[in-house]
C-alpha cells in the first residue's frame, strides 16, 4: 500500500565551498555594477546585516550558518531513513544547466539508470574550486535512480491531464542540475553513502529569466539582452499545485513507499524587486510561512507569477508542487526550522509533512 512523506529543504549552492566561499557571494552582489551604490557603504546597512558580517566579512557567520544547515540536514535524513521510501521525488529546478535554449520544458521527469555516476566536482565553477569535504574533482557521486517509478509516476500524470515531458538521458549537461545533486550531497554530509533511489522531478522556476540571467545573477552585471518580447515564463503558482496534487493522487494509487521533496530556499535577494536585489524580501517569506503553517494552501496556489517574481520566490515554485501535493493529502507540515539571514542570499526553511 502507498505512504507518502513530504518534505522541505533547500539546495544553498554555497554550502558545497569551503568556509571563506560561503561568506564571499554577499560582497559580490553588493559590488555588482547594477546594484545601488548605497550598499557598498557600512553606514546604510542594517543592524542585522552588520551583525552577520561582524568584524571578519561574515567569515564566523558564515559558519554558524553552515552549521545550523547541516544540524536540519541531518534531522530530515533520519526521517527519511526511518520511512524507508522505494524512492524520493526531488522537486527542484534547472538553471540553464540541462535546459538550454534547444528547450525549456515547464516541467520533467527524469527516469534515470537504477544506478549512475557523476562527477560532480569536476563540473561548472566547481572544477576550478575545492569543496567544503575535500574531495577530488574526479570523484565519482554514485546514485541511484527508480525508472519504474519514474515511469508510474509520468503515465498517471498524463492520464490526469497532464501533459508531463520525460527524460531518460541527460541532454546539455554531463550532471543533474544542482538543484538536484547538491540535495543529495547535503542529506549525506556526514558521508555514510545515500542508498535511497531518487526520481528528480524538474521544474522552470526562472521562467523568462532562465536564458537571459543564465539562471542566476548575471542581470546583476549587464543589462539582460532581448529581443522583442520577453521569453516565455514559468509555470505559475496554480499550475505548480495542480500538477503537485495530480502528483500526489498517482503516488497515493501506486504500491510505493514514496518521498515527496521540495528543494528551495526562499526568497533570493538577487531575483527580488521588491528589495533592490540585497536583501530577501522578509515580509513575503513569513507571509508564506504564516499560510503554511496553518495548512492555508489557498494563499499558496492562489499567488500570481508576478508576485512570485517580484519577491525573488522564483524557486518557491518547487514548494509550490508540494503545496499541491500535502493539500490534496489534507497534510499540515511540522516546521522544523526556519531562520533569515541579511548576507546568505535567502530565507531557509525546513519542514516535513508526516503521514497521518
Amino acid at each position: 500500500m502507498a505512504e507518502i512523506l513530504g518534505i522541505g529543504t533547500t539546495h544553498q549552492p554555497s554550502l558545497v565551498g569551503t568556509d571563506e566561499a560561503v561568506a564571499a557571494t554577499w560582497q559580490r552582489i553588493i559590488n555588482a555594477p547594477r546594484i545601488d551604490p548605497k550598499w557598498r557603504d557600512r553606514k546604510n546597512w542594517p543592524p542585522g546585516m552588520l551583525d552577520e558580517v561582524g568584524n571578519d566579512m561574515g567569515f564566523a557567520a558564515g559558519q554558524r550558518f553552515r552549521a545550523r544547515l547541516w544540524a536540519n540536514f541531518r534531522k530530515q535524513r533520519q526521517i527519511i531513513d526511518e520511512f524507508k521510501p522505494d524512492f524520493i521525488v526531488i522537486i527542484a529546478d534547472d538553471q540553464y544547466e540541462n535546459f538550454k535554449e534547444t528547450i525549456i520544458p515547464p516541467f520533467c521527469v527524469y527516469g534515470l539508470d537504477d544506478d549512475f555516476e557523476q562527477e560532480v566536482w569536476n563540473h561548472g565553477f566547481m572544477a576550478k574550486n575545492p569543496n567544503y569535504w575535500g574531495e577530488p574533482h574526479d570523484m565519482k557521486l554514485k546514485l541511484h535512480g527508480h525508472r519504474e517509478g519514474a515511469k508510474t509516476l509520468t503515465t498517471g500524470l498524463i492520464n490526469r491531464g497532464v501533459a508531463m515531458p520525460y527524460a531518460y538521458k541527460l541532454l546539455h549537461s554531463p550532471i543533474l542540475a544542482h538543484g538536484f545533486n547538491y540535495t543529495v550531497e547535503y542529506l549525506d554530509c556526514d558521508r555514510k553513502g545515500f542508498a535511497h533511489p531518487i526520481v528528480p522531478f524538474h521544474v522552470n522556476c526562472y521562467g523568462s529569466a532562465v536564458i537571459s540571467a543564465n539562471g542566476a545573477f548575471a542581470h546583476l552585471f549587464k543589462e539582460p539582452e532581448q529581443v522583442g518580447l520577453p521569453d516565455p515564463p514559468g509555470p505559475n503558482p496554480a499550475l505548480c499545485y495542480e500538477v503537485g496534487a495530480r502528483m500526489a493522487e498517482v503516488l497515493a494509487e501506486s504500491p510505493y513507499r514514496v518521498v515527496i521533496m521540495a528543494s528551495s530556499s526562499w526568497s533570493h535577494c538577487f531575483l527580488s524587486t521588491n528589495t533592490g536585489y540585497v536583501l530577501p524580501d522578509f515580509d513575503e517569506d513569513r507571509k508564506m510561512l504564516a499560510a503554511l503553517e496553518k495548512g492555508d494552501y489557498e494563499t499558496w496556489r492562489k499567488r500570481t507569477i508576478e508576485e512570485v517574481e517580484a519577491a525573488g520566490h522564483h524557486e518557491l515554485l518547487n514548494w509550490h508542487v508540494l503545496a499541491g501535493a500535502m493539500g490534496a493529502l489534507k497534510r499540515k507540515p511540522v516546521i522544523l526550522d526556519y531562520f533569515e539571514t541579511f548576507i546568505f542570499q535567502s530565507d531557509k526553511c525546513f519542514a516535513v509533512f508526516p503521514p497521518e
